[in-house]
Parts: C-alpha cells; sequence; structure tokens
C-alpha cells in the first residue's frame, strides 16, 4: 500500500515497516483484511495511518499487488480512510 501527499508517495509498504521520507508521507502500517467483509467482489481492510505524513495531510491511498514479478499492479486508488 503507498499513501499519496502534496509531495508525493511514500514507499510501498511491508510487514510491520513504513517508509521514512521526510517530504513524503510514512507508508500505512498493520494492513489486515477484514475476513467477514469478503465476497466474490469486495475485500476490506483496515490500516494506520503512517507515523509522519510528511507537512501535509494524506490525500488518498492506493493498493497494488505483485504476483511475484517485481512490478506492481495498482487495484484500487483514491482510497480516503474512514
Amino acid at each position: 500500500m503507498v499513501a499519496y501527499n502534496l509531495y508525493g508517495s511514500s514507499d510501498s509498504s511491508s510487514v510491520g515497516n513504513g517508509a521514512l521520507i521526510l517530504t513524503n508521507p510514512d507508508a500505512p502500517t498493520m494492513i489486515t483484511e477484514v475476513v467477514s467483509s469478503r465476497s466474490a467482489t469486495t475485500i476490506t481492510f483496515t490500516w494506520l495511518e503512517g507515523t509522519k505524513n510528511g507537512g501535509a495531510a494524506v490525500l488518498d491511498y492506493r493498493v497494488s499487488y505483485d504476483q511475484s514479478t517485481g512490478l506492481y499492479i495498482d487495484i484500487a486508488s483514491g482510497i480516503a480512510q474512514t
């Protein structure tokens, strides 16, 4: 998962680790699927915002996946944390 703000995007988050870039936001952490909300066409996640936002509010999030190719494919963007 990647966080975006006015200054750019964070590094992709990894389990238990966030980005440490001074002008970009930290990557989201503690990403967890809400299994009880899963359907044939929908998945739901919860996460914690990174500790630092880089000096501007995070505007939205993008979810990507990698099928062991090293290339991330976006599956959702413009996501606001509620």
